[in-house]
């Protein structure tokens, strides 16, 4: 399938202050969406409908699936910013940074796009554009699915469960 990711492997940090890397996962589903903590409207709107989503899919289901959030801003996202920016209002998602060639690397292998754009209106002067697509990872890391940002909620739920089930 065009555009789906590789066997992802990267190293990075949590918002923990961890390293990780793609093994501390398996035996869980992975749901994974790449953005950043500045992101005004795509990045809160995603995490939103996708924490929607696994409480729509309950705590049975949900135990199952790892929530993570790669940044593709890691001058900006530190572990204690990711860490403060998910904890208030996405606490479910586990965020992802570390030095620019590892997140370079992470983006790769999913086959993620993000360029830094000028943006006076921003306090630092530049907004990302990048790749708003969610993926989701069987229990050995694989690629099984992804979302497009239009994917509606209730769809989302459906292919998950269409998963989770064969």
């Amino acid at each position: 399938m065009v555009g789906a990711p590789d066997h992802p492997v990267f190293t990075l940090t949590d918002h923990f202050g961890n390293q990780i890397t793609e093994k501390d996962f398996h035996g869980w589903f992975q749901l994974v969406y790449f953005g950043f903590t500045s992101c005004r409207v795509v990045c809160p709107r995603a995490l939103a409908k996708l924490s929607g989503v696994l409480e729509e899919l309950g705590d049975e289901s949900a135990r199952w699936i790892k929530p993570l959030y790669i940044t593709v801003d890691p001058a900006r996202d530190k572990p204690e910013t990711m860490k403060a920016y998910l904890q208030a209002d996405y606490p479910r998602f586990l965020g992802l940074t570390g030095p620019e060639a590892a997140i370079e690397d992470a983006k790769r292998h999913f086959r993620v796009f993000a360029q830094r754009k000028s943006n006076p209106a921003d306090p630092d002067g530049y907004q990302i554009a990048h790749t708003a697509i969610a993926y989701l990872l069987d229990r050995n890391g694989n690629y099984l699915d992804h979302f497009p940002d239009a994917t509606e909620g209730a769809k989302i739920i459906e292919r998950i469960r269409f998963h989770f089930a064969h």
